[in-house]
């Protein structure tokens, strides 16, 4: 029995040291990530020594203390690590103002090939819809087109009710999330459905934006989407860069495993995925109310190409860190 006791004071005292460092530091890591690296690293290196400690101590029989002790102190550091990262109001705010745009950038040649492959099927669906109608019908069916040329027949600058502009927004928010959804999604198909999506939704937005303006709509047409195309073609292709460099993870693997592949990309894929997001909100609540108001055309055609600017201007250059000698920024 002395020999037991013994030893349980010589293990107590050979690990007491790091167990009073464990509780030190807990003590002051309510937010592990706000600690110094070298800190953080401590913390779980302890962690690992005080669950294997707590095994020991069970295993050896030592006295019930003894094993609550290390066992409220192991349940304390799991959840100082494991817990979710408390909400940060402004998280949204750094989202939009630097990671997001990035991401963006950081994702450039994804951004060039999703923007390849969104707007030349539209350039082709459009000339080629203004070259025969028969084509645009083959794309879209004939009756969606003609029932477009007649919404845009009149104008956009009449202007719609309250009821009906809220309505209306509920459904461009459920429409676009679906699309860019489709474009991002199907990127784990080895980047191959982002690509059909781009080109689809490329071709047969050219195809009817070439079938309504044949048809003499043109003017009415494009003053409607002009305003929030900025945010809802801007957000499509960024969705579908997204999908592509998911994708191009499960290709490229650089020695990992393909999940592993994934999860090196999954902070900028998800970072692309929530910006192009809030951009399709935005682009709902323009289309829902300011894009079919009574607002003179000339004043909408003005509006859209500050948004463009805006909007491009943001992606290209919100976020960058400051430039330090010899330094690029990002």
């Amino acid at each position: 029995m002395t020999t037991a006791r013994q030893a349980e004071d010589a293990f107590i005292a050979s690990r007491e040291r790091d167990w009073g460092d464990l509780e030190g530091l807990l003590a002051v890591a309510r937010r592990l990530h706000e600690l110094p690296a070298d800190r953080i690293a401590r913390v779980g290196a302890l962690y690992r020594t005080i669950c294997a400690d707590v095994s020991r101590a069970r295993a050896a029989g030592y006295s019930r203390d003894t094993v609550a002790h290390l066992d409220a102190l192991a349940a304390r550091a799991h959840a100082v690590i494991y817990r979710a990262e408390p909400y940060r109001r402004g998280a949204v705010r750094e989202l939009l103002l630097r990671d997001f745009p990035r991401s963006v950038r950081s994702s450039w040649r994804y951004m060039l090939a999703a923007t390849a492959l969104f707007v030349l099927p539209l350039l082709l669906g459009l000339f080629g819809a203004l070259a025969s109608t028969e084509l645009a019908a083959a794309v879209v069916p004939e009756a969606m087109l003609e029932g477009m040329a007649d919404a845009y027949s009149g104008g956009v600058s009449g202007g719609r009710g309250e009821d009906e502009d809220t309505a209306m927004a509920g459904f461009y928010v459920y429409n676009n999330v679906g699309i860019a959804f489709r474009c991002f999604a199907t990127g784990i198909f080895f980047g191959l459905g982002s690509a059909f999506f781009l080109v689809y939704n490329g071709v047969v937005t050219g195809a009817v934006l070439g079938y309504v303006i044949e048809s003499g709509a043109g003017r009415g047409i494009v003053t409607f989407i002009c305003g929030h195309g900025a945010f809802e073609l801007t957000a499509i292709v960024i969705a579908g860069a997204a999908g592509l460099r998911m994708g191009y993870a499960l290709v490229r693997t650089d020695g990992r495993t393909r999940l592993g592949s994934l999860r090196a990309q999954a902070a900028d894929v998800a970072r692309l995925v929530l910006g192009a997001a809030i951009m399709l909100g935005i682009a709902a609540l323009v289309e829902g109310f300011w894009s079919p108001s009574s607002v003179p055309d000339p004043i909408k055609w003005s509006v859209a190409i500050v948004l463009w600017t805006l909007v491009l201007a943001w992606l290209a250059f919100v976020g960058r860190a400051p430039v330090a000698s010899g330094a690029t920024a990002r």
